[in-house]
């Protein structure tokens, strides 16, 4: 298993700073961000837009994504253990049983 990766990019540091806002309009702008394989753990990504973002491998561990629409994001690799999750909605690819054990036990999620 690899280990997160602290980007060097603006919009991630956003992110981490706990300005979900500002990331949405810097993204709507154009700015382009690289979330594959970051830390993203124990972060409130709420209101975070999601369209067009790839997190496949990424570490959400504590993460709160409540109501976050997820279906057309890649999440191949990512974890969520610990994470909060009410009213998210997972790629359609993820089986419930692959959420609930990456979320229990922090395993790897892959699709069917």
């Amino acid at each position: 298993m690899s280990s997160p990766e602290f980007k060097e990019n603006p919009l991630y540091h956003l992110l981490r700073e706990g300005h979900v806002t500002e990331f949405n309009q810097r993204r709507a702008m154009g700015d382009a961000c690289d979330l594959h394989g970051s830390d993203l753990r124990h972060l409130d990504l709420r209101g975070l837009d999601t369209q067009g973002l790839d997190l496949g491998d990424t570490h959400l561990r504590q993460t709160d994504l409540r109501g976050l629409d997820l279906r057309m994001v890649n999440m191949e690799g990512a974890s969520i253990n610990g994470a909060k999750i009410s009213g998210t909605y997972f790629p359609v690819g993820l089986s419930a049983e692959e959420i609930g054990l990456s979320l229990l036990h922090g395993t790897r999620m892959r699709y069917r």
